[in-house]
C-alpha cells in the first residue's frame, strides 16, 4: 500500500477532498492510505507550542526545530521526506511519477513565517513548491501533491493510457478535447476527429499540443526544443475515459 503521512497542526483537514472522487474511492479500496499527524502532540509545554519568534528579529513566528524533529522521528522510515515550501523546487509531473512509484512519502506542512532551517537540514527534508505563490500553510499544497501521486497508482484510473496522454507527460500541454454534440452554439468538433483516421487524429492532436505549448508555456516549449531535450512521443489516438 502506498502511504502518505502528513505532519500538520491541522490534522482535521485530512483527508478532506482526498476522500472524494478517484482518490477517495482508492482510499476506501485500500490502494493507498493517509495519516494526518498533529505536530502539536510533540510539544512539551502546557500550551503545546510549536512556534517561537525568529532569531535576529522580524515579523511572524517560526516553527520550532525540536518539536518538528520529534514529529518527523515518530514516522521515520525509508519514505521521502518533503516540506511544502514556496522556496522549494517546483513540483513537476516527473517528480510526481517518481514519488508515485515508491512506497509513499512523509509530507511536512509548514505554517507561520517558515520552519527552523536546522530541522530542514537535520531531517533531510526536500523542499517542494506547488507554485510561485504563497498559501496560509502547506496543507492545501500537500493535498495537491498527494492527489497527483494517487491518481498514478495502479488501479486508480480507469485506463492506463489516460495518464500517459495528459499535460506535461511528454513535455507538452495536452491537446484540446471534444465530445458530443457535434455542433454546439455554432462551434463544430474538428472534422479530423470524426474521420476515424487514427494517424490523422494523432497528428492533429500532436500539432495542437505543440501550438498550445508554444502559446501558453513558452518555457516548456523552449525546453522541448533544447539540444538536450528527450524526444516526446506522438499523442495516442485512444480517447480518455476519466478526467
Amino acid at each position: 500500500m502506498w502511504r502518505a503521512s502528513v505532519l500538520t497542526i491541522f490534522p482535521e483537514m485530512f483527508p478532506g477532498p482526498l476522500g472524494a472522487s478517484l482518490a477517495g474511492k482508492a482510499l476506501t479500496q485500500g490502494i493507498w492510505s493517509v495519516d494526518a499527524l498533529d505536530i502539536r502532540a510533540h510539544a512539551t509545554d502546557k500550551h503545546r507550542s510549536v512556534d517561537d519568534t525568529p532569531a535576529g528579529g522580524g515579523p511572524g513566528m517560526v516553527m520550532k526545530a525540536d518539536v518538528l524533529a520529534r514529529a518527523i522521528d515518530a514516522v521515520a522510515d525509508e519514505r521521502p521526506r518533503l516540506l511544502m515550501s514556496p522556496r522549494g523546487a517546483p513540483l513537476t509531473q516527473a517528480r510526481v511519477a517518481a514519488l508515485a512509484s515508491g512506497p509513499g512519502m512523509v509530507v511536512v506542512c509548514g505554517r507561520f513565517e517558515g520552519v527552523d532551517e536546522r530541522a530542514i537540514e537535520g531531517r533531510g527534508l526536500e523542499e517542494v513548491s506547488a507554485g510561485d505563490y504563497v498559501l496560509s500553510g502547506g496543507e492545501i499544497a500537500a493535498m495537491a501533491l498527494i492527489d497527483a501521486c494517487v491518481r498514478l497508482l495502479p488501479g486508480v484510473m480507469g485506463k492506463e493510457a489516460s495518464a500517459a496522454e495528459e499535460s506535461f507527460s511528454h513535455g507538452l500541454l495536452e491537446y484540446p478535447q471534444y465530445t458530443r454534440p457535434a455542433v454546439w452554439e455554432g462551434r463544430e468538433i474538428p472534422e479530423v476527429l470524426l474521420s476515424g483516421d487514427h494517424a490523422r487524429i494523432a497528428a492533429f492532436r500532436r500539432a495542437e499540443a505543440q501550438r498550445l505549448t508554444r502559446e501558453r508555456r513558452p518555457d516548456l516549449w523552449a525546453r522541448q526544443n533544447s539540444p538536450n531535450a528527450a524526444p516526446s512521443r506522438a499523442a495516442s489516438p485512444n480517447p480518455k475515459t476519466e478526467r
